[in-house]
């Protein structure tokens, strides 16, 4: 091993489905073994949902804590946890939509479209499938 781990990707990059995991390896002896196991469906999260993740925890839950991390405002950051909490299949996405409260900033959307923070599906949902 040369010391720097990648990320292990959740979803199959040919077909779309979750990818399961079949083995793992020692590397202190080289082992290996084979076979279905459980997949952690918090190690699949991009670099952003982890920090989010951690600061809502380090926070002890407080979600002024993630406003102030993300720089947004209290219903944005709601729904950025919402959003997250539907990635990670805790919510529907429609529902954590709805779990915010508020009213969804077309803008906001578009800017995390553009920063990759949602990808296109997630996007055009929250923005109620409206061509942008």
């Amino acid at each position: 091993m040369n010391g720097h781990e990648h990320a292990a990707p959740r979803d199959c990059p040919v077909c779309g489905q979750r990818l399961a995991v079949t083995r793992l390896g020692c590397p202190g002896c080289g082992s290996e073994l084979s076979g279905r196991f459980a997949s952690c469906p918090y190690c699949g999260l991009g670099e952003a949902d982890r920090q989010l993740l951690r600061v809502f925890l380090v926070s002890r839950g407080n979600m002024k804590e993630l406003e102030r991390f993300l720089g947004v405002s209290y219903p944005t950051a709601r729904q950025r946890f919402a959003d997250l909490l539907a990635r990670l299949g805790f919510e529907a996405p429609t529902a954590a939509a709805d779990a915010a409260g508020t009213e969804v900033d077309r803008e906001d959307v578009l800017r995390r479209l553009a920063a990759g923070e949602l990808g296109v599906d997630e996007a055009a949902g929250l923005l109620g499938g409206r061509p942008s």
